[in-house]
């Protein structure tokens, strides 16, 4: 059958691949659009195999949600260059990546790859992209949280996608999600999170090694004071609440107010909508993070 410029054209059209790709793809399957379609995907696996071990450092987050606010789901997707994250062809490639994945209702990167895309799967679909792009790409994160109980969920987009949050409150009432304090604790507290990152919600969150280790750099400090064991001890623990307080989620300081605490806010908010409202989890994604 003959390559025709029409039928490399429409073989382009339809997976986005160069044109000398193309028509090679067409030669090695007789002219069959379907047939050189394959091989183009399989030659993309190929060339993502080959890239794999190259750094993707930069990238972007995407987040799906639910009007409602029922559910919400951050995705990430790697690539190597600053460039290639801005580009209007990959954004709307993690785009659709993140809406199937977000049709699908996983809740975890595995579970993500795995969903059908095509004639295939996320990963590959993923992969495939490489003969398009010329960078290794990778999906590196998935989180998907669904309102248990009687809830919310924001979701927050920062920095044109460097990073991403989910955060899910409780209350009592249901109504409580439409009114507008609620509305407006909920962008307070999305945006909180971009910026301050904190290790965890609250004290039982933060990692036990990351606690001993600031323990054991606030001994080195007062190691030649010459005070006493019981006083340094004391010290160490005075010192170890200044680093809860900066680490914690719900005992760090406003970041629009630094005079009030993220708990103070909420109890705050709580008094004035008349419910008791409490942060349930947090999510927070950063490109090379």
């Amino acid at each position: 059958m003959a390559i025709t410029a029409s039928l490399v054209k429409e073989l382009r059209d339809k997976t986005s691949a160069g044109m000398m790709d193309c028509k090679k793809a067409l030669g090695e399957c007789a002219g069959d659009l379907d047939a050189a379609a394959k091989w183009l995907r399989e030659k993309g696996i190929s060339k993502a195999a080959k890239k794999a071990d190259r750094d993707a450092n930069e990238g972007l987050i995407i987040e799906v949600t639910d009007p409602a606010g029922q559910f919400g789901m951050l995705a990430e997707i790697n690539c190597e260059t600053d460039f290639v994250a801005k580009n209007d062809s990959f954004q709307a490639f993690v785009k659709d990546v993140g809406a199937t994945i977000a049709d699908a209702g996983v809740s975890d990167l595995e579970s993500a790859l795995a969903v059908e895309k095509g004639s295939s799967n996320v990963d590959e679909f993923v992969k495939s992209k490489v003969i398009e792009v010329g960078e290794n790409l990778k999906l590196a994160n998935v989180a998907r949280y669904d309102v248990e109980g009687t809830g919310a969920i924001a979701s927050y987009i920062h920095m044109g996608g460097k990073v991403g949050v989910l955060v899910e409150v409780a209350f009592n009432n249901a109504e409580s999600a439409s009114k507008e304090a609620c509305q407006a604790l909920l962008k307070d507290l999305s945006l909180h999170v971009a910026a301050s990152a904190p290790a965890g919600l609250s004290r039982d969150d933060i990692p036990t090694e990351l606690v001993e280790a600031e323990k054991e750099v606030f001994r080195k400090q007062m190691e030649n004071s010459g005070k006493p064991a019981n006083i340094i001890d004391k010290i160490v623990e005075g010192k170890l609440g200044k680093f809860y307080s900066e680490q914690c989620f719900l005992e760090q300081s406003f970041i629009k107010n630094p005079d009030q605490s993220i708990n103070e806010l909420i109890a705050s908010v709580s008094k004035e909508i008349g419910d008791d409202i409490s942060v349930k989890r947090f999510t927070r994604f950063a490109i090379g993070a």
